[in-house]
């Protein structure tokens, strides 16, 4: 308790922010010897005037401080700082690092972190893609980072967990609140192999304005980020430009040229963004950050073309109108021109085959 207090104060030291915390810190090494230096010592930090030495040496504990501490340990919440090991190593390289985090879980220090984002309201397509590409990377050791909102983050995490492998939600509220009520469940699952994070004090509401200011966190932990799914004025492009300005990798899956839920992500790779396509394509662009295979070894390149040469001409036919976007029964029968009947028997065989799979609603999207 007694090492979080200092953390905590100066943290509420009116005037110091998450930039200048960062600074002082880097010259005085704790917080404690913040207080403990001297006028001339503090001014020689960039960025201190008299107005903030004037503030830390006139500080005294606001109350605030220590309910909120109090809560940490009724609660038996662990937090971690800035000069902890186990503190995120490349969040601590941006400009504006959160002087500690709330950590529900455990957090390992390991570099070898993808953030994967998108659209709360993601298709079909985007799910299944983003569980698919993030299985695959947690396979290889990568822990993969999101923000546990509905679409594409949740779908981030679910994947990584499906792949037994390691995932980090970085939340806009407090760990009081968990944001969308509805992943309290997945918070607990995600709590149990990772970590779910958050800079915010414990009781602190989702409000819009910390999303943004939360996205730092989630390209700064990153060696990359990988974006699916995003509109033009997605907060998803946010975190893609933070990532750009932290010199990260920036990633993007394509969608279809006719879905405006893709214009975001096109829009990246117009600019410059690399196109993913698999794991693979995020692997060989970090691989001297991680042990990348020269290919994904449960993958074969074959496998469609032999599906293909063992399929019936209808079975074909119905392969060629479907797509990673789903289609209703109606529209798949009028395409084919195959009696309703006979195409639902079709269309089970191939879904036995592993090569369609049916969604809510008598629609299909291939597998």
């Amino acid at each position: 308790m007694d090492k979080l207090l200092s953390w905590f104060c100066l943290k509420s030291v009116p005037g110091i922010g998450n930039h200048l915390f960062k600074r002082l810190i880097n010259r005085f090494n704790l917080p404690e010897s913040v207080f403990q230096a001297s006028a001339e010592e503090l001014l020689q930090v960039e960025g201190m005037s008299a107005r903030q030495v004037t503030a830390i040496h006139n500080f005294k504990i606001p109350d605030s401080v220590k309910r909120e501490l109090a809560r940490v340990d009724q609660q038996k919440v662990n937090v971690t700082t800035l000069t902890d090991p186990a503190y995120p190593p490349l969040l601590r390289e941006i400009p504006d690092p959160p002087p500690y985090l709330y950590v529900s879980g455990n957090l390992d220090g390991s570099p070898k972190n993808i953030a994967v984002v998108g659209s709360r309201n993601a298709t079909e397509y985007g799910i299944t893609t983003t569980q698919k590409l993030c299985a695959d990377l947690s396979a290889f050791g990568i822990t993969i980072i999101s923000g546990m909102a509905v679409g594409i983050d949740s779908a981030a995490h679910q994947g990584a967990l499906a792949g037994r492998g390691k995932t980090i939600a970085v939340l806009g509220s407090g760990l009081n609140n968990i944001y969308p009520s509805q992943n309290v469940n997945l918070f607990k699952r995600i709590s149990q192999s990772g970590a779910v994070i958050s800079e915010f004090a414990l009781d602190t509401q989702p409000e819009a304005h910390n999303f943004p200011v939360r996205n730092r966190i989630i390209s700064g932990m990153s060696l990359g980020t990988v974006v699916v799914e995003a509109t033009r004025k997605s907060g998803s492009l946010i975190t893609a430009r933070l990532a750009a300005e932290q010199n990260r990798e920036v990633f993007a899956v394509p969608g279809s040229i006719q879905s405006f839920k893709s214009t975001g992500t096109h829009t990246l790779i117009k600019q410059g963004a690399k196109l993913v396509e698999n794991a693979q394509d995020v692997l060989e662009e970090l691989a001297a950050f991680v042990d990348a295979p020269k290919s994904i070894k449960h993958r074969d390149p074959n496998r469609t073309v032999r599906n293909l040469s063992l399929m019936t001409p209808e079975e074909l036919a119905v392969y060629r109108v479907l797509s990673p976007y789903p289609e209703h029964i109606d529209t798949i029968v009028r395409k084919t021109s195959i009696e309703p009947g006979k195409l639902l028997s079709i269309l089970l065989q191939l879904e036995l085959n592993g090569i369609v799979n049916q969604l809510p609603g008598k629609r299909f999207v291939l597998s």
